[in-house]
């Protein structure tokens, strides 16, 4: 068959990859995304409102068993465990994140994932009639594997159906609905609408609801090209799905940029975490993606939403005011969030993480300075909650849904599942680890721990500053050429043609197609 991507230059086919957003598109980020992304967030702060009115219950449950009250010390444990295991399950569902979606595809793993969650929220749900408390523990690790998964295939996929164009955009949606999750928990955590001794159990069995909709749903929509084509090898479904997603027949350019990336990798065949980890060609990418991920959760975002409610009370907000703050703080969080989704491709992601992470560093310095003054200087109470609304600005623009983006972005198919593993590993333990030892770090400290977090989000802006380099408006190919020349692999000048990723073994056309890609 003759592909129409040989006979043109490079600068049409540029204007012919560039997609538009179609309404089956926009339907698959939003079904994607309410679906998974949507509960990581709602199960980060579901707990959070209601923690009085459950630590009663694990309390009440274990004196009708016992018939003595329950020890303040194991019930810190079991509370301590309650809130813990769901970013341990976030790191169990990580490392599920290869296997699934090699072998059960981007669209199956997410049907599959529906299941951990909908078992969570039944089991939840009827916890209190059940009397048993075990379960709640037990079901906050499902959500962990069930929030651990979502968070690593969502971006994959939506970064994998999308027109490179729009490609920004689409990646930070699952974020976006990470900040609704939050928010919407949040409303629902009121003490006038579920945060209640009567009505925590609905609030945590909710949950179900939306991995409802997606099971039902999602089945209707087509898997991701790439899979389709680059590991099923199935060209006429991926073709298929392709031109349903783009809303027009002639999908040879990206069919073909897609033959290009699978025969640049075809001597590799498969990254397993071992081989990328060991891989000299990949060796930046997976760097700066490690370095990325530490600096999202270890800059503090959740010191700041702990403070927070100190900060707005020695401010003089009412005690029974402060939740309607927080929900405040939770929504400046979804608003700048939805903000980056239409800036990200105009400004690049450079940009978004470079002024991200200055914000959130430049916050945490002022904020150890007014912490400290605020006793003796009146307006530092103020000042305090300038820098919190600032540095959630600062994470929500950058910090926060940059990183995952960038995973889809800077590596191909074939090292993609491998590289979400590490970062979503990373991702989670360094997100258990600040929860382990924040508690301990603001006894030892105070205010002054915010230093910390400080000088982390200065090292990552150095970091990114002189090795992350802009990907907006490229393929993943171009993408891959640009860290070759920092991972100082061999560029052959005169076809400019990639050794070390093996490009088009002895074909003619393929030295015409690698020639055509500017860098």
């Amino acid at each position: 068959m003759k592909l129409k991507g040989e006979k043109r230059e490079s600068s049409d086919c540029d204007e012919g990859s560039k997609g538009k957003m179609t309404l089956l598109l926009a339907l698959v980020a939003l079904i994607s995304a309410f679906g998974s992304s949507f509960q990581y967030g709602y199960n980060v702060s579901v707990i959070n409102s209601p923690a009085p009115y459950m630590q009663d219950f694990y309390n009440r449950t274990y004196f009708n068993r016992t018939g003595v009250p329950m020890d303040s010390g194991f019930q810190t444990l079991l509370w301590s465990l309650t809130v813990s295991m769901y970013p341990l399950g976030g790191l169990f569902g990580s490392l599920m994140v290869w296997p699934m979606v090699n072998n059960c595809g981007r669209k199956g793993t997410l049907l599959i994932n529906n299941l951990f969650s909908i078992t969570a929220a039944i089991l939840m749900g009827t916890s209190e009639i059940a009397k048993t408390f075990e379960v709640i523990i037990l079901s906050r690790v499902i959500m962990g594997i069930y929030a651990g998964l979502a968070s690593n295939v969502v971006p994959m996929f939506l970064g994998e159906i999308s027109p490179k164009n729009l490609r920004g955009a689409m990646g930070i949606v699952p974020q976006l609905f990470i900040t609704i999750g939050i928010l919407v928990a949040q409303i629902f955590g009121l003490s006038s609408i579920l945060g209640n001794v009567e009505g925590w159990p609905v609030l945590l069995g909710l949950t179900g609801i939306p991995s409802l909709i997606q099971l039902l749903i999602l089945p209707f929509f087509p898997e991701s090209p790439r899979y389709l084509l680059l590991q099923k090898g199935n060209e006429e479904q991926a073709r298929q799905a392709l031109q349903s997603l783009r809303g027009w027949d002639d999908v040879d350019d990206e069919i073909e940029e897609m033959r290009q990336e699978d025969q640049s990798e075809k001597e590799e065949g498969h990254f397993t975490v071992l081989s990328l980890c060991t891989f000299r060609g990949l060796r930046w990418q997976l760097i700066s993606i490690i370095v990325m991920m530490m600096g999202q959760q270890l800059s503090g975002v959740n010191a700041v939403f702990y403070y927070a409610d100190r900060i707005f009370q020695s401010a003089g907000v009412d005690d029974n005011n402060v939740q309607y703050v927080t929900v405040s703080i939770g929504a400046i969080n979804v608003v700048m969030t939805l903000l980056a989704v239409f800036i990200v491709e105009s400004l690049g992601r450079r940009v978004l993480l470079l002024a991200g992470f200055g914000l959130c560093c430049v916050s945490c310095a002022v904020l150890t300075l007014a912490l400290n003054l605020q006793t003796t200087v009146s307006w530092m109470s103020y000042l305090s909650i300038v820098c919190v609304i600032v540095y959630i600005i600062g994470h929500a623009i950058g910090a926060s849904p940059v990183p995952f983006l960038l995973i889809t972005e800077m590596f191909l198919q074939s090292s993609r599942p491998a590289a979400f593993m590490v970062g979503g590993s990373v991702h989670w333990i360094c997100n258990f680890t600040v929860g382990l030892v924040f508690l301990y770090m603001e006894a030892g400290l105070g205010a002054y721990s915010f230093l910390i977090f400080c000088a982390i989000c200065l090292a990552t802006i150095v970091y990114i500053f002189i090795i992350v380099p802009e990907t907006k408006n490229k393929t993943f190919m171009e993408i891959n050429r640009i860290m070759a020349k920092r991972n100082k692999v061999e560029i052959q000048s005169d076809k400019e043609e990639l050794k070390d990723f093996h490009t088009v073994p002895g074909g003619q056309t393929g030295k015409k197609e690698f020639a055509s890609i500017e860098l």
